[in-house]
């Protein structure tokens, strides 16, 4: 292969890169996430509250906001601390507690028309067996859910909707944006998982990056090769 043939080869891997790392849109969606209290702090819920298991001492937190990225999602903002919040429920026999923190959001992210309530925090004493959403159902109903199990809406908040879209679009925070469907796959409702690729039809970084290296290091192959048996 001739060194031209190489450098295009290069030029067309950059060009390759470059359009992954492109801008994009991203939509934002109004929705309840999920989040495991780790310490005094919060960690996005790798599955969702109806397939986690809690063991006794976990503390779950839920927050309504506004985000088009699970990585920029905001988290609950009370501490994430068990004794603070089950310190006045006494341990029993056959149950487990698990700390509850809800996060109603702030008035900028809230649907029109209505106004959030007021952040608070729970003890649930259940079965030993109980889900982070059984652990919820005990200390905020009315809980809401749609036709494909995404929670829509707890202590009968909002009203109405369930993950609804934002108008208007901005810049991402990170290349993980949810698409409306990936809203009820995170850990704000029912299976858990972060669906990161693919919501806007386009092709995902990884898989360009990755044709853009081959390309780089088969022209480099193939040209040590020619120069050895010349």
């Amino acid at each position: 292969m001739r060194r031209t043939q190489i450098a295009g080869a290069v030029l067309l891997a950059g060009a390759v890169t470059g359009l992954a790392a492109g801008p994009a849109q991203a939509q934002e969606y109004r929705y309840w996430s999920f989040w495991d209290g780790k310490g005094s702090s919060w960690a996005y819920a790798t599955e969702g509250p109806a397939t986690v298991r809690p063991a006794d001492g976990a503390v779950e937190g839920f927050r309504f906001a506004v985000s088009a990225d699970s990585a920029a999602a905001g988290k609950p903002r009370a501490a994430a601390g068990f004794d603070a919040i089950c310190h006045d429920t006494p341990a029993k026999d056959g149950r487990k507690r698990i700390g509850i923190a809800i996060d109603f959001g702030t008035a900028a992210d809230a649907p029109g028309g209505e106004q959030p309530p007021k952040a608070r925090t729970a003890c649930a004493q259940v079965a030993e067996d109980a889900s982070a959403g059984e652990a919820l159902a005990a200390v905020a109903r009315p809980l809401r859910y749609d036709s494909n199990a995404l929670l829509c809406a707890i202590a009968g908040y909002p009203k109405s909707g369930c993950a609804d879209q934002v108008k208007g679009a901005k810049e991402p925070a990170s290349s993980a944006s949810p698409s409306p469907g990936a809203a009820a796959d995170e850990g704000d409702a029912t299976g858990g998982g972060d669906a990161t690729g693919g919501g806007d039809g386009g092709p995902s970084a990884g898989l360009v990056g990755g044709v853009a290296a081959v390309v780089v290091l088969g022209a480099a192959a193939v040209w040590q090769a020619r120069r050895r048996r010349g």
